[in-house]
């Protein structure tokens, strides 16, 4: 008797870590305190003169997507649109900004930039 409720608990744990995984690899999960309330960047609009692409390694969540946007959208001139599937975020910008500080707010997002084009 004692086995079969022991296999019961680890059939039960084992169903909610692989239910959890699931959601969480469709970026539907709470990784990084998403959950199901996720606050959403705010929209910025800007008159854009220049357009940047970064790819960024990482992101596994709407939350993350938006922690990605919020950072960029800090950025004066700026107004960032993050593609979760994509890894990348396409940037508008009203005036040149230097990699650096696109870098810097990815990364204070905590998150890895690869590369911009």
């Amino acid at each position: 008797m004692a086995t079969a409720i022991i296999v019961a608990i680890l059939i039960i744990a084992c169903y909610l870590g692989l239910r959890s995984s699931v959601k969480h690899f469709k970026g539907q999960g709470g990784c990084c305190g998403g959950g199901d309330s996720v606050p959403k960047a705010k929209k910025k609009k800007i008159k854009a003169v220049n357009r940047k692409v970064i790819l960024i390694e990482g992101m596994h969540c709407d939350n993350c997507k938006n922690s990605v946007e919020r950072k960029i959208n800090e950025i004066e001139g700026a107004s960032a649109k993050v593609n979760l599937k994509k890894k990348q975020a396409l940037v508008e910008m009203d005036r040149e900004i230097p990699d650096e500080m696109l870098i810097q707010a990815v990364e204070d997002a905590g998150f890895e930039v690869v590369r911009i084009e």
